[in-house]
């Protein structure tokens, strides 16, 4: 009998596993669409059960994220296709994450949507009159 290729996660350094595999996997545009499929659906069911975002605003999220992976501002401007200005204006509360920047951290962080798409306060620039 063959055993199965991946199990449910059950621990945080089986979820660290299939995170990475998963990142090769997308990374190098694997020719196996649903071994990318079931890593993802097991990834995030862990991070639903495992992961609570409700105390993290998704800047925060993002920066912890940033950190752990050693990724400076310069990465998200390409992973995210904007610009430095768009970026640093993110990262310093003074401008919103799009759908479309929401879509992109979520699918690179291998993480669901929700988890930046959260309220969070920006901080207003007042020009002096």
């Amino acid at each position: 009998m063959e055993t199965l290729k991946y199990k449910i996660i059950k621990t945080e350094e089986q979820y660290k596993e299939y995170c990475s595999k998963l990142e090769i996997l997308v990374s190098s545009n694997s020719s196996n669409p649903d071994e990318v499929e079931l890593l993802t659906f097991l990834t995030e069911k862990w991070d639903e059960e495992h992961n609570s975002f409700e105390d993290v605003n998704p800047i925060e999220l993002l920066r912890l994220l940033m950190d752990e992976r050693k990724l400076k501002s310069k990465d998200l401007v390409e992973i995210l296709g904007v610009s430095k200005g768009l970026v640093s204006d993110i990262l310093n509360y003074k401008k919103g994450l799009s759908k479309a920047i929401i879509r992109a951290l979520s699918s690179y962080f291998n993480m669901s949507q929700e988890a930046f798409n959260r309220p969070h306060k920006l901080k207003l620039h007042l020009i002096p009159a």
